[in-house]
């Protein structure tokens, strides 16, 4: 973007936080996001311009007025999950669902390819997976896998490991989306294979509702996680009115955030899976924590951000 067209766009509004001086902690600290990002944009594209100097001038008194509020560092955080994240994500729903789509088809392909093909399924699974739990189903305990480790120690693998698919999920979006594609893909398959070996030995039901006990925050963040990518890599493959290098810097500033929003989300997964999935539950209880967790999904990643941006509309 060409400074003068940079200014134009964002004059009104930097006029606006000079002309309307707020003293409302949170109302200070949205101003002062936005400020420090035109800043942190004028910064990297005009680093010797004079509407640079003006945006830092102005944003150490918001700065100032943020230090005088004793409020600055749990406003952002409030600030960044109540507003930042949901308006962000709000541009992002186009995105989400072709992540959806995308992961949906593998799944379906999954199920049917192990339909169709006896040894898809350890292809896919491996042996040893396949066999031990073919074990554990004559043990009658065919989900047995889940209570076999160390509790906490369970936890911390599987959230990092969940954090790390979500990042490499994220970055293989440079490789023009097809990398991020390519990780839906072949968590979909997975998926869906999976789901068909249980549904053949007649233990469908039970698995969907001891599986997706944790599953569904877990898929959901994989999924949300396809959208970081598909946004990171979009950014280069259609950078519109933008230069390429902009268009990047924020697909990447976008994604990023999107991914650091799914931190919560995985640990509360991990969480389940570690410590919950494990028991024997009733039917009742697993089906309401699993419509829970979904409930849950729909509303802070697509509901709310569609209701919040209604709102903000002016």
């Amino acid at each position: 973007m060409r400074e003068p067209v940079f200014i134009k766009r964002n004059t009104p509004r930097w006029q606006a936080i000079e002309d309307n001086p707020t003293r409302d902690p949170d109302e200070l600290t949205e101003r002062y996001i936005e400020l420090t990002d035109d800043l942190s944009y004028a910064r990297t594209f005009y680093p010797e311009s004079a509407v640079t100097r003006y945006l830092n001038g102005l944003a150490a008194q918001m700065h100032r007025g943020l230090m005088q509020s004793k409020r600055e560092d749990s406003s952002r955080f409030i600030t960044f999950w109540q507003y930042e994240l949901p308006l962000l994500f709000r541009q992002s729903h186009r995105l989400l669902a072709v992540s959806f789509i995308i992961f949906f088809v593998a799944c379906l392909l999954g199920w049917v390819s192990a339909a169709n093909d006896d040894t898809f399924v350890r292809l896919i699974m491996g042996d040893d997976y396949v066999n031990m739990t073919l074990e554990n189903i004559k043990k009658g305990d065919p989900l047995g896998v889940y209570g076999g480790s160390d509790q906490a120690t369970m936890f911390l693998q599987i959230t990092l490991n969940n954090i790390y698919v979500s990042l490499r999920t994220f970055v293989l979006g440079l490789v023009a989306s097809f990398g991020t594609i390519a990780v839906l893909f072949s968590n979909g398959v997975m998926l869906g294979s999976f789901q068909y070996f249980f549904y053949e030995q007649g233990l469908l039901l039970e698995s969907v509702l001891k599986i997706w006990i944790h599953g569904t925050l877990e898929i959901s963040a994989i999924i949300i996680a396809g959208c970081a990518g598909l946004t990171l890599g979009n950014s280069l493959l259609f950078p519109g009115t933008y230069s390429r290098r902009e268009s990047f810097v924020r697909g990447a500033r976008q994604g990023l955030k999107i991914c650091v929003g799914l931190v919560p989300i995985f640990i509360a997964a991990g969480f389940l899976e570690s410590f919950v999935t494990r028991l024997t539950l009733h039917p009742a209880v697993s089906l309401a924590i699993i419509l829970s967790s979904a409930a849950f999904i729909i509303w802070y990643f697509i509901i709310y951000p569609i209701r919040l941006n209604t709102v903000r509309q002016p």
